[in-house]
């Protein structure tokens, strides 16, 4: 399984973004995706994490009411609606996917197997 995103870049503060990440490959072997962020010098944490198979999900406190996560199973792409971006949101950010039921550990980074390389996000004025 290859995991590849798109749609990184450069917003201002309250703006919005969206990241797409195409799965291929045996994608029957992908259950679980998500994204994580990762700021320059901080470990990697989870934004949000979706099942494909009853998109029970899972959001980070700090991003709740502003980012919605998706997944379009037919194309096998997963997106990431951004919006009111604020300051502390910049850094990489890595699509990720697994195979096994959706779990309490779905947002542990351990759990995941297959990894994009991960588009920039700058928010900045």
């Amino acid at each position: 399984v290859q995991v590849a995103e798109s749609g990184g870049g450069l917003v201002q503060p309250g703006g919005s973004l969206t990241l797409s990440c195409a799965a291929s490959g045996v994608t029957n072997l992908v259950d679980v995706m998500g994204w994580f962020r990762q700021a320059p010098g901080k470990a990697r944490e989870a934004v949000s994490c979706i099942s494909r198979i009853d998109s029970t999900n899972y959001y980070a406190d700090s991003v709740k009411g502003r980012f919605t996560i998706s997944v379009d199973n037919a194309r096998n792409t997963l997106y990431l609606q951004m919006n009111n971006l604020k300051p502390e949101a910049p850094g990489v950010y890595f699509c990720a996917a697994y195979r096994a039921p959706w779990s309490f550990g779905s947002s542990l980074d351990d759990n995941y197997a297959y990894w994009g390389q991960g588009p920039q996000v700058t928010v900045s004025s």
